[in-house]
């Protein structure tokens, strides 16, 4: 999974549409896009990759690294 950021709605857009295209020359042809209407937060679905592309507002509100990072084991929990 890779989580990115671009700064406004267009550039979220073109990450996403440049993104797709190079999926495309590489063989991978089946990928599923959600949320470029708005492009406040897109989704490729390329099977084994998954991108999440935020504009750093819609990214900050929701933080979905948070989902990984709570169940980070503590360092002295893990010596």
């Amino acid at each position: 999974m890779i989580v990115a950021s671009g700064r406004s709605q267009r550039h979220v857009g073109a990450i996403a549409d440049r993104l797709r295209d190079k999926l495309k020359e590489n063989g991978i042809r089946d990928t599923r896009v959600e949320g470029m209407p708005l492009c406040d937060w897109v989704l490729i679905d390329a099977g084994d990759i998954i991108v999440h592309i935020f504009r750093p507002e819609a990214r900050a509100f929701y933080n979905i690294e948070k989902m990984w990072g709570a169940d980070k084991p503590k360092l002295e929990a893990a010596q």
